[in-house]
């Protein structure tokens, strides 16, 4: 579970989020939705410890980010259990996909890297559904076989805490299907602390157990997506008009009512 109290984050003299509290409990997939600049991405950077707390805390089991720079072994103890996949994909490197996934045991490698390892990295492919990559140099593929190449290598890490900007964005509806079934089923099988940022608010509906809408610097509100989504909360938060419909589950359905 990670904990986020009155969390606050300022960048040159401004605020850009502000009391920011919620509880994310393991086991579950918690999707932040919001529009554009609203500090979606700024809060996963906050929890993996890459931007100073201006005020507030965030705890992850018995370690505790507090207001100040983090730096050094706390910094990297903080991160041990963590795994987060940024919104860029870029691989500019001459490693296979194998060794990038490979990597993803960075902290744990010795000179030599045994079958175990090489046995677990092909896992992560297959169930990624890239395994035929393998051999392929990173640098060569698309945007969206990137993507699932890091994600399989951020798998590999085998973290308690699975923080993901926008992994779908670059993928076509099966692989983003794909994918994020692949996350929900590991988060649950492995009591996962999820947290995934989305733009597809019907992606989000459709895989949030916890939904998070932030607007200005703050969470508008939170739950399940069935007790967030109207189309009262859309028309404030984005400015758009749509109808919440449901689909066979009762799932909300966010369809954008024409101008025409």
């Amino acid at each position: 579970m990670i904990e986020l109290e009155n969390v606050g984050i300022h960048r040159q003299g401004r605020s850009i989020l502000g009391g920011v509290s919620t509880q994310l409990d393991a086991g579950k997939i918690h999707v932040i939705i919001g529009p554009n600049g609203t500090g979606k991405t700024t809060l996963l950077n906050a929890m993996f410890g890459e931007l100073t707390l201006a005020e507030g805390q965030i705890q992850c089991g018995d370690q505790r980010l507090l207001p100040g720079k983090v730096r050094g072994k706390s910094l990297h103890g903080w991160r041990d259990t963590i795994a987060y996949l940024p919104q860029d994909t870029t691989a500019d490197i001459d490693l296979t996909v194998l060794e990038v996934v490979v990597l993803g045991r960075l902290g744990k490698l010795s000179l030599h890297i045994d079958d175990d390892t090489l046995d677990a990295a092909m896992q992560r492919l297959e169930q990624a559904g890239i395994a035929h990559l393998a051999g392929r140099e990173i640098a060569s593929l698309s945007g969206g076989q990137r993507q699932m190449v890091l994600f399989a290598q951020v798998m590999m890490r085998e973290p308690k805490v699975m923080l993901l900007d926008e992994p779908v964005s670059a993928l076509d509806l099966k692989h983003q299907i794909s994918l994020l079934n692949l996350v929900r089923r590991e988060t649950r099988a492995r009591g996962w602390v999820t947290v995934i940022v989305l733009h597809d608010l019907n992606l989000a509906c459709q895989y949030a157990d916890n939904l998070l809408v932030i607007a200005q610097g703050k969470i508008q509100a939170a739950g399940t997506p069935r007790e967030v989504i109207t189309a009262e909360l859309i028309a404030q938060t984005y400015g758009v008009e749509v109808e919440v419909l449901q689909d066979r589950l009762g799932n909300p359905v966010i369809q954008p009512v024409s101008g025409g």
